[in-house]
């Protein structure tokens, strides 16, 4: 039964109803006074029923004191402007004196029903973190429970949060969860990848111009910076920021305001920052490649998302659930993977992590002829990392009677360890294609240990 306060102060109308509210089952308190009204709790009731105009002040006091419960406001002086008003304060309704009890009945019902309703979406929203703690995160590993529990407590604040891991890990989906989970969460979430915004326009789309700032500056234009005001604005691949708009961008942490280009006068914004990168700042801003300023300010929370090779059983809980999503984007019947394919993706390193896994799966479904994903549609190519192929060991065993690598013993190596002697000692006077032959290895697969090792390509002289 749901408990409401009547604050009245005409003993008739406050009495006659009370007698309709509890004919249909509702409990009742009464207070004559707005002062007798403060002497209950007013958190424990479902819904207070407020005169406008009662001794000792107004009706709508009680809507700041009571911010748990919803309140509705009668009043005899029916006009427009103090329906508005009470409105505005925050009452969830307003109804004139002398009132029809049928009316009457309708609109406790339908506040009531509301609040029930608010309830349980926030129930279930707990219950929904519980399991998954931010929006389309999946992750059980001891890694990912600890990155959701720094989230939950970085979230409700306004610090500058950066974050680091490998491409492809999610580095977007943990800024909108802070921004989900934040007061700012009404607010827009503005994200800009500053890897895909050319150097000489990054200012200007950044920090906003004003009319006739360059050539082509037709007209006044807001900025990402500017946009994102009273919300949060996230700065993906910051490492890819020249160091022109990094000054720029170290203002609005210190100052709180912007300066559009080729104008004279600042203006105040009130944004959050989430940065992301999967550089070594600390390390570029000893070579000068990054304002040092600028990083300590980003760096006040740090949150380092591990890559998917280090995530245990996550994985597989990733592809199924890709799985699923792949198949209904593309109006598929659920399909399963192979046990083989199963024990494959929990091998494989993922280079390109979450996103090379999303790829995967999805071209899976497409190339798929009904029967079980199998890991050759999914193009994996395990290669045990335990000690080196005998594809290789001959590869080396060949070098070795050369004369090149001669100081190595093939059985004191690892893979990765073969791979990157190898790689470095050959790169030079093989082409990629002759590389990967000689190790027994597919292109691909080349290319995916050189990411994963950080052994980049030779540029071509």
């Amino acid at each position: 039964m749901a408990n409401i306060l009547i604050v009245e102060d005409e003993k008739v109308i406050r009495s006659a109803l009370r007698r309709l509210l509890e004919r249909n089952d509702y409990n009742v308190e009464e207070a004559p006074t707005l002062t007798d009204a403060k002497d209950f709790d007013l958190d424990q009731f479902d819904l207070i029923i407020s005169d406008l105009r009662l001794p000792g002040g107004h009706g709508t006091e009680l809507i700041e004191l009571a911010e748990n419960t919803p309140v509705l406001i009668m009043t005899s002086y029916a006009s427009l402007k103090s329906a508005v008003d009470a409105m505005k304060l925050g009452a969830v309704d307003y109804i004139a004196k002398p009132f029809d009890h049928d009316e009457m009945l309708i609109a406790v019902q339908r506040i009531l029903k509301e609040r029930n309703l608010t309830r349980q979406n926030q129930a279930l929203k707990q219950e929904i973190q519980k399991v998954h703690p931010t929006n389309g995160i999946i992750g059980s590993c001891p890694p990912m429970q600890a990155l959701f529990k720094k989230i939950g407590k970085v979230s409700p604040t306004d610090a500058t949060v950066l974050i680091l891991g490998e491409s492809g890990t999610g580095k977007e989906l943990v800024a909108r969860a802070i921004h989900d989970q934040s007061p700012r969460c009404d607010s827009p979430l503005i994200s800009v990848n500053c890897a895909a915004i050319p150097e000489t326009l990054i200012e200007s789309e950044l920090f906003g111009h004003e009319k006739g700032a360059f050539t082509g500056a037709t007209s006044v234009r807001q900025g990402l910076v500017e946009a994102a005001d009273g919300g949060t604005l996230f700065l993906d691949e910051i490492g890819e920021l020249p160091l022109e708009a990094q000054a720029r961008l170290l203002r609005v942490l210190q100052e709180s305001e912007i300066r559009r280009v080729g104008s004279v006068q600042s203006k105040k914004v009130n944004v959050r920052l989430v940065a992301a990168t999967h550089r070594n700042l600390k390390e570029l801003a000893k070579k000068g490649e990054f304002r040092e300023d600028l990083y300590y300010r980003l760096n006040v929370v740090e949150l380092k998302l591990p890559p998917l090779r280090d995530r245990g059983d996550d994985v597989l809980e990733l592809a199924q659930k890709l799985l699923e999503r792949a198949c209904t984007k593309l109006n598929r019947p659920l399909l399963e993977f192979s046990n083989q394919c199963k024990r494959d993706i929990s091998t494989y390193a993922w280079p390109g992590n979450v996103r090379e896994l999303e790829n995967a799966v999805e071209r899976a479904v497409i190339l798929n002829d009904g029967e079980a994903i199998c890991a050759d549609a999914m193009a994996i190519e395990i290669i045990s990392d335990d000690k080196v192929p005998a594809s290789m060991m001959a590869s080396l065993q060949k070098e070795d009677n050369t004369g090149d690598v001669a100081d190595i013993n093939p059985s004191e190596l690892s893979l990765d360890d073969y791979f990157q002697h190898f790689v470095l000692e050959n790169e030079d006077k093989m082409t990629e294609t002759e590389l990967a032959q000689k190790l027994g290895i597919s292109r691909k697969s080349l290319w995916e240990r050189r990411q994963r090792l950080g052994i980049p390509r030779k540029k071509a002289k």
